[in-house]
């Protein structure tokens, strides 16, 4: 048994049955139930940069634990950790009230996942790149988004998804680094246009920094979001920053078929793009943006003892985000 003591980092993918749990938590969801008897009872779900983890029911005759732990608050948490056994899955049962602290001592951000590394190192690589582009106008379409202080601010803060690949702050900035990175090889060894994949690629996503906010429960969808969706979204913002500027950086012609990108990037209508790909560089956007998403699915999984707690070289049952059974090789290639 081990245990967590205020002002040291706590890991909650590493908790175990039995640890104890002394920390400064975010409220990011809290559902009010029922037994079957008609009893109320409450659960909440708390997270700080590492993850996330349920309390066990908090019961009727200890409503009063959670009074004030809202979603979006910042409590004192202590319990020991157990385990479900229906579910298998880690709870924190509580063993006394949560303190509720100031808002004003805490910024929420500083309990969400963020990226790790240097993200000043990504801006300077995907400078570099829209800077290296040889075609003036591609560079110029490029400028009048990435060239925005204010765009770049945003950029570099949000998710890539709400609960999926690169949910985390700086996720967007990240996955779009990859997605750039694995489309220019992927153009020059199957001889298409690079450039055109790389400015595609820094641009397929803008349409997250409208859609996505980070709020007090953690990452939400806008109403735009909501209504429109990032990848139409990223065209309207294209089309207005185009229109603020006020003149032509490039063709007609031009603007459609960065358009086209934009809107086929995820490939199929069934999987939100309105068009599918219609030339090489959407085509070879659209894996890229796939590899990018898929890899960090898999990449996260393995790395999240919550799928591994058996002990065993494959995780416990299938992962929900790849939807199968993995593997988590017992042997080292080094």
């Amino acid at each position: 048994m081990s245990a967590s003591v205020p002002g040291t980092p706590l890991l909650i993918p590493a908790l175990a049955a039995g640890d104890r749990v002394q920390h400064q938590l975010l409220v990011v969801g809290r559902e009010e139930k029922r037994t079957g008897g008609g009893d109320p009872f409450v659960v909440l779900t708390l997270r700080n940069r590492t993850g996330k983890i349920e309390t066990a029911p908090i019961w009727s005759n200890q409503m009063t634990w959670a009074d004030g732990a809202a979603v979006g608050k910042i409590v004192q948490a202590i319990g020991d950790v157990s385990i479900y056994p229906r579910t298998g899955k880690k709870q924190l049962a509580i063993t006394g009230p949560v303190r509720v602290l100031p808002d004003q001592l805490f910024d929420p951000a500083e309990f969400l996942p963020s990226i790790d590394g240097d993200r000043e190192r990504l801006w300077d690589y995907l400078d570099r790149e829209r800077a290296g582009l040889g075609s003036p106008a591609l560079r110029a379409v490029l400028d009048v988004i990435f060239g925005d202080d204010d765009f770049r601010v945003r950029f570099e803060q949000a998710p890539a998804s709400t609960g999926g690949h690169h949910a985390k702050l700086g996720g967007l900035l990240l996955h779009v680094s990859e997605v750039v990175n694995i489309g220019k090889s992927a153009a020059r060894t199957m001889r298409a246009n690079p450039d055109l994949v790389v400015a595609g690629a820094m641009l397929h996503d803008i349409g997250k920094v409208e859609s996505y906010e980070v709020g007090p429960g953690g990452f939400g969808f806008t109403p735009c979001g909501l209504l429109v969706g990032h990848v139409v979204m990223g065209v309207l913002m294209l089309e207005r920053a185009m229109t603020r500027l006020g003149r032509e950086v490039c063709t007609p012609g031009q603007l459609l078929e960065v358009q086209h990108m934009i809107l086929s990037h995820h490939g199929t209508l069934e999987h939100g793009s309105p068009v599918e790909p219609m030339t090489a560089e959407a085509e070879i956007l659209h894996w890229a943006d796939e590899t990018s998403a898929k890899g960090a699915d898999m990449m996260e999984s393995l790395e999240d003892p919550e799928h591994f707690q058996g002990g065993g070289a494959f995780s416990d049952k299938r992962v929900f985000r790849l939807n199968r059974r993995i593997w988590r090789r017992p042997h080292r290639w080094d």
